[in-house]
């Protein structure tokens, strides 16, 4: 979710799912260190819980950014070794140190050394040619050794060589039957799901399995399927999608008057209204509005308004 899962972004999922555990993009730990933290790191109060994803490979470098994390206000810190995009290989981080189980156990114990808060892990079923159980189970365990007891696993193991990112979200079979398998071999281990859910049904049955389950672009591209999610598990009634986005203008209000460009918000709320009556409508009101000098708040309701959807009224100005 790299470039998608910013602060804004996090902010109206929280609309959407007041319970669920955010994650930000992934960031490499050098960034972390030398770049520009407020731009990196920085989040909305509102996010919370939200957790703080790392890329890297050099434990120091790991620790080091997961106290940063941890000063900034973060509520865990995960590494991701589980992302095969060629940047990430470049940099001997993400899918391809699932080849290290050694090396992973390492950077999670300096940094579980370095902060108090939980350190887990997310990754896939394996890379390349290897594909066998025994050997991701093995890894999990290395990496459970060195203190992890929080795992997310995307259920699919990645190709380093030959397939895009796209291509491996999409290729390799998914093997939800290993998640299961790992948690019925490690009960005493928190083990969430990932890969291919995109239905409520499909979120429910798989936590008769798993202790969780994280949503990925689904969840970016149909936002009001993770609002779905979110109220089925909880028992609740689900709100309009009107109602949601009504709920998110706060928010819209507090950074605009903050100096924020509208289009750095608005891409986040595109999809939705997604195979909705006026959602293309919807869309297209904002893709060519939001980029204009002076789009503000009122740029959104109008767009809304293309949906039917605009029973609540907000005190926005015009």
């Amino acid at each position: 979710m790299m470039d998608w899962t910013d602060t804004h972004c996090r902010a109206f999922h929280r609309v959407l799912a007041p319970r669920a555990l955010l994650y930000t993009e992934m960031v490499h730990a050098n960034a972390v260190i030398h770049g520009d933290r407020d731009r990196l790191l920085g989040f909305d109060a509102s996010e919370h819980p939200v957790a703080l994803q790392l890329g890297g490979s050099e434990p120091a470098l790991l620790a080091e950014a997961a106290h940063i994390g941890a000063d900034r206000g973060y509520d865990e810190i995960n590494l991701n070794v589980g992302c095969p995009s060629d940047r990430v290989q470049a940099g001997r981080f993400g899918a391809c140190l699932m080849k290290e189980p050694a090396l992973v156990a390492e950077c999670v114990a300096s940094m579980r050394a370095a902060v108090r808060l939980p350190v887990t892990v997310k990754c896939r079923l394996g890379v390349d040619e290897v594909e066998d159980y025994d050997v991701f189970r093995a890894f999990v365990d290395t990496v459970a050794a060195a203190g992890c007891t929080r795992f997310i696993v995307h259920a699919r193991k990645a190709w380093l060589q030959g397939l895009s990112p796209k291509e491996n979200r999409e290729i390799p079979p998914l093997r939800h039957d290993w998640v299961h398998r790992l948690k019925h071999d490690r009960p005493s281990l928190t083990v969430l799901i990932n890969g291919g859910l995109r239905e409520v049904a499909e979120v429910q049955s798989q936590l008769a399995h798993v202790d969780g389950a994280m949503i990925g672009r689904a969840a970016y591209h149909e936002p009001y399927r993770l609002h779905l999610m979110a109220v089925a598990l909880q028992g609740a009634q689900p709100r309009s999608r009107g109602e949601l986005l009504h709920g998110f203008f706060p928010y819209v209000e507090a950074q605009l008057a903050r100096g924020v460009a509208i289009k750095h918000i608005a891409r986040h709320v595109l999809g939705l209204f997604h195979a909705q009556p006026g959602g293309r409508a919807f869309r297209q009101v904002l893709s060519e509005g939001a980029p204009k000098a002076g789009a503000g708040l009122s740029l959104i309701e109008r767009a809304l308004a293309m949906t039917g959807d605009a029973r609540v009224r907000s005190h926005a100005p015009a």
